[in-house]
């Protein structure tokens, strides 16, 4: 099973919902040749509700996880800390949903939770805890004490960051695992199509449920696989978002962009 554990399910965070744009999401996702994603929508973006509640309604259910077009998606969310730097949760549609309704009072900046305050809240609930690109500028999450480094569950072997520095960016993460005897996973952290695949994990079987991810992880049945052409896919990707992110600020249809035929003009 492929799958790439950190991904978005919108363009950007502040941009409404869009069924339509996740629908080829998770189309390309599986063109690219992936098997599985853990949708980690950040967990202050606009319209969380809308898109976890789009594929509740229209995805096929699957023990933890849901079914599009033969993609397996299991829900998550990204979510900061007011340390500084962003961590993964990844859980069932049920849990990730009130997760994120008992943090609608910290979802602005300077109300964030402390790294303490959320762990203690993650306790409560079956989910498996990350840490989102830790070393990228602005995390402060290598600075944390010892013991709340030591509540994560894994450390996330990020692909853009792998794609600006390259072998360097891997080699901390992995250094900082084996210090904290935590396994690093990867995750492209793609918000549009054309980092699909930059980067991801190759599992030794198929799960369905949370608990089986973590399984694989911890037992180590997995291997990372990086794409030759990882900088190229990161920074297309980049020039993308800001092109369809223009597109949509000047009052362009950037869904009718991407999704019209081949040999058509998008209105």
């Amino acid at each position: 099973m492929k799958i790439d554990f950190h991904t978005h399910g919108k363009l950007a965070k502040k941009l409404p919902f869009s069924g339509r744009y996740t629908d080829w999401l998770f189309g390309e996702a599986k063109a690219a040749g992936l098997d599985a994603v853990c949708l980690t929508e950040h967990f202050n973006t606009l319209g969380f509700d809308e898109v976890y509640g789009y594929i509740r309604d229209r995805y096929d259910r699957d023990g933890d996880s849901f079914r599009k077009d033969g993609l397996r998606i299991f829900p998550g969310m990204e979510v900061d800390i007011a340390e500084g730097g962003h961590t993964l949760v990844i859980g069932s549609m049920e849990v990730i949903l009130e997760m994120n309704r008992r943090l609608e009072p910290n979802k602005e900046k300077g109300k964030f939770l402390k790294m303490e305050e959320l762990c203690a809240l993650v306790a409560e609930y079956p989910v498996i805890f990350g840490a989102a690109h830790p070393f990228r500028t602005g995390s402060h999450i290598p600075e944390l004490a010892e013991e709340l480094l030591r509540k994560f569950w894994f450390l996330d072997c990020n692909g853009k960051d792998v794609a600006l520095r390259g072998v360097e960016a891997r080699e901390e993460v992995e250094a900082l695992g084996r210090r904290l005897s935590l396994p690093v996973v990867a995750g492209s952290d793609t918000h549009q199509n054309l980092q699909y695949g930059c980067i991801y994990n190759v599992f030794e079987r198929e799960c369905r449920f949370v608990s089986e991810l973590f399984d694989e992880v911890k037992r180590g049945a997995y291997r990372i696989e990086v794409a030759s052409e990882i900088e190229l896919r990161v920074e297309s990707a980049s020039i993308l978002k800001r092109a369809l992110k223009q597109v949509y600020a000047l009052g362009g249809d950037y869904t009718e962009v991407l999704t019209a035929p081949v040999g058509e003009e998008a209105c």
